[in-house]
């Protein structure tokens, strides 16, 4: 019962997360470019819960993107599933009790999921390649992302341990045996 609560809490804050990047993110832009908040929520959802419930919410959340967006389909369901995959594996390689270790996390993530994002655009539509754009509006989006997760990581910490006590148990000792 305690996951089914959880599991609604989080689709109910990916429609809040949505609702923010298109309508309050379109007018505090830097040159244009918004976070990607839904990178951090993957990477918070993988980091916390489990590899598979990271994937899920990722290719779940970055279909319905797709499908309201619009102009590629499946792409952003790719890589937000490769950052929900990701997240599992920081989870056993890094401790999310440092708030600078979470912000290389999210450094990574950004970088990871944009760059896979450009490479599948070129691939399937043939876009022209904009390297300096490309770098420029990178670049931007993680100093973005980065301020957002400075500002919200006690809310994060807070609510991820709750998830991970309920998807993990206290097995917190045991993963360093």
């Amino acid at each position: 019962m305690k996951k089914l609560t959880i599991n609604i809490f989080l689709i109910l804050t990916a429609f809040i997360l949505y609702f923010l990047q298109a309508n309050f993110f379109n007018w505090f832009t830097i040159s244009g470019v918004m976070p990607n908040l839904f990178v951090i929520y993957i990477l918070f959802i993988g980091l916390f819960s489990n590899r598979m419930t990271g994937v899920v919410y990722g290719v779940t959340i970055g279909g319905i993107l797709d499908l309201i967006i619009g102009t590629q389909i499946g792409i952003n369901a790719v890589g937000l599933g490769v950052i929900g995959f990701l997240a599992a594996t920081f989870d056993k390689n890094f401790s999310k009790d440092s708030r600078a270790t979470i912000m290389f996390m999210v450094l990574g993530a950004t970088l990871i999921f944009e760059i896979l994002v450009y490479i599948l655009n070129y691939i399937v539509f043939s876009t022209n390649v904009e390297i300096i754009n490309f770098i420029k509006i990178l670049a931007i989006e993680i100093i973005y992302n980065l301020i957002i997760v400075i500002i919200l990581y006690p809310l994060i910490q807070k609510f991820g341990y709750s998830i991970e006590n309920e998807y993990k148990g206290n097995k917190i000792l045991t993963r360093y045996f």
